[in-house]
């Protein structure tokens, strides 16, 4: 447990250092923002904020997750598999950021490029849990605490669906000052305490270092923002947060502690149906969601501590459906 504070304190310490160090370096490259034309238009005074602020917090957790070294030792590279996972996501995300910055845009990768290239990243991570015996590819349902097998071909195209859409919904819930940091902070607590009530306290160094990392961000990251995590931040959050469930073999957990990403993702896929069979309504004044409440009148501050403070009621829901694993 001494291992676990530890890694906490000194993902928030180094975080915080290396958020200072960064700042100046990142309005020195012109690594600025793009505004989507389509979004809100107080939106427009961000623009030119530094991005790929997420280096931050990745490093201070690789940093931290090196100190599980000693469990590797052991034989257990749990940790190191999921922030493998988390960093080759987030790669994906600095490639898109690098040609937003370069081209001056705010699209980088094509859909199709991002899809691929996350397909290809989960479907290796999938391939090296169930060869390490980490994943069991039955599926476990939480509060009924049962498990369905399940054929493993189907069950690896179902994980690859959940992760490639699980990494995009944490990548769509980044849209407003502090929104992702705040809702995947008690996402990484949950995950956590599960991996140590489960015995399993090097998995716990990996979530552990995240929420101490992401703690310290927000002192940037919270409105108004100085830095934005950019999609190399996001997507490397979205990475961590599937990693885990997948590596902790209870995936479906995501539905209970990833709510509010799913709510920001069927918010804009309903939007873009009723548009089109309307031939121009909406049903949202803007999507995602988050943007439908700032139409509303609610302050940036308030959506991030409503969304978040749904999500700290979603994973205490989630740890009662998942206690009897423990």
């Amino acid at each position: 447990m001494s291992r676990i504070l530890i890694a906490v304190v000194a993902a928030f310490v180094l975080s915080l250092i290396l958020g200072r160090i960064q700042l100046p370096i990142l309005r020195a490259l012109k690594a600025g923002q793009s505004i989507r034309e389509v979004g809100p238009t107080w939106h427009n005074s961000k623009a030119g904020t530094p991005t790929m602020g997420g280096v931050s917090f990745i490093l201070s957790t690789i940093f931290c997750v090196a100190l599980g070294i000693p469990g590797a030792m052991e034989g257990d590279f749990s940790p190191f598999y999921v922030l493998a996972l988390s960093l080759c996501f987030g790669i994906v995300g600095f490639l898109d950021d690098f040609f937003k910055v370069k081209f001056k845009r705010n699209l980088g990768l094509t859909v199709l490029q991002k899809s691929m290239l996350q397909m290809a990243v989960s479907a290796i991570f999938l391939y090296v849990l169930f060869r390490e015996g980490i994943m069991s590819g039955d599926l476990y349902i939480p509060f009924l605490n049962v498990t369905f097998q399940i054929h493993p071909i189907v069950y690896i195209f179902f994980a690859m669906f959940v992760m490639v859409g699980c990494v995009n919904a944490v990548n769509l819930t980044d849209g407003v000052d502090g929104l992702s940091t705040c809702v995947t902070i008690p996402v990484m607590v949950f995950f956590t305490a599960a991996a140590i009530a489960m015995g399993r306290t090097n998995l716990a160094l990996f979530p552990a270092s995240l929420v101490g990392g992401l703690a310290a961000f927000l002192v940037y990251n919270f409105h108004p923002a100085k830095v934005f995590m950019g999609d190399t931040g996001s997507l490397f959050l979205g990475g961590a947060v599937c990693a885990m469930a997948f590596a902790l073999d209870m995936p479906l957990v995501l539905i209970l502690v990833g709510l509010i990403y799913i709510v920001e993702t069927v918010s804009d896929i309903l939007q873009v149906i009723y548009f089109k069979l309307t031939h121009g309504k909406r049903l949202f004044k803007m999507a995602p969601i988050h943007h439908h409440f700032e139409m509303c009148g609610w302050k940036e501050e308030k959506i991030v501590f409503t969304f978040a403070g749904i999500t700290v009621l979603m994973c205490l829901l989630a740890w009662i459906g998942v206690s009897g694993r423990f």
